[in-house]
């Protein structure tokens, strides 16, 4: 069995399962953009991954000026988390994540996030979940405005870079078809698919895909590279 040295995390979808929130935010706006809701076949296909900018774009068939994604994904944005802190049953990290996050922190594992979450958005997620318990703030890499959105592979890329590894020596966590797409461009050593809203045959029709799990205690632990330990 391959080991690796680090792991790199999608978020939302991946870490939070968020994704029948941005769902319905992006439902409501899409009847402003272009007067009919996306369906679930767009979610899947457009929505999952990529940027703000990109998705309006798709919503209104030509590309959007910058004051109109600004505005549209700032009030999306902020619907969508008005929706998280009014469902405070649900408004928690991925089932057994705290746990396998637990692991990887005792066992000195790099790991950061990857995201094209805006920075608003993923200040919210470090203030809710207290995200800093865990991961290195400063490494965590989001949409910028400068970073291609996925199926890019820049993010991965970046992302390896800032836990010093190359990208073969990752473990990529996603549940975007776009987000799998990006870190096979970005050649991560293996790509780990996770059934938060998608079932797993979806997950098994994909080539790049070479692990599927259901939460993330079927993350074996084994395929990291753990350091000696000092004491018996």
């Amino acid at each position: 069995m391959n080991k690796f040295k680090g792991i790199i995390f999608d978020f939302n979808g991946t870490l939070f399962w968020d994704s029948a929130k941005h769902k319905q935010a992006w439902r409501e706006y899409s009847k402003i953009l272009r007067g009919t809701p996306f369906t679930d076949e767009e979610m899947v296909k457009y929505m999952f991954g990529r940027t703000n900018e990109i998705i309006i774009k798709y919503a209104i068939g030509k590309q959007p000026d910058p004051q109109t994604v600004e505005k549209y994904g700032q009030e999306k944005e902020a619907l969508y988390r008005q929706m998280c802190l009014d469902d405070k049953q649900n408004f928690h990290l991925a089932p057994k994540a705290e746990e396998f996050l637990d692991f990887l922190k005792q066992n000195d594992i790099p790991m950061t996030i990857a995201t094209m979450s805006d920075k608003t958005n993923v200040d919210f997620y470090i203030e809710n979940f207290h995200l800093e318990k865990w991961f290195d703030i400063d490494k965590i890499v989001y949409s910028d405005g400068k970073i291609a959105g996925k199926p890019e592979p820049d993010i991965y890329i970046l992302a390896a870079k800032k836990l010093n590894l190359n990208p073969q020596e990752c473990i990529v966590v996603e549940d975007a078809i776009s987000g799998i797409k990006s870190a096979h461009s970005a050649n991560i050593g293996k790509i780990v698919a996770i059934c938060s809203e998608e079932p797993p045959e979806l997950y098994k029709s994909i080539p790049e895909v070479n692990l599927i799990i259901n939460d993330f205690s079927e993350l074996d632990r084994n395929l990291f590279e753990l350091k000696t330990t000092q004491n018996a």
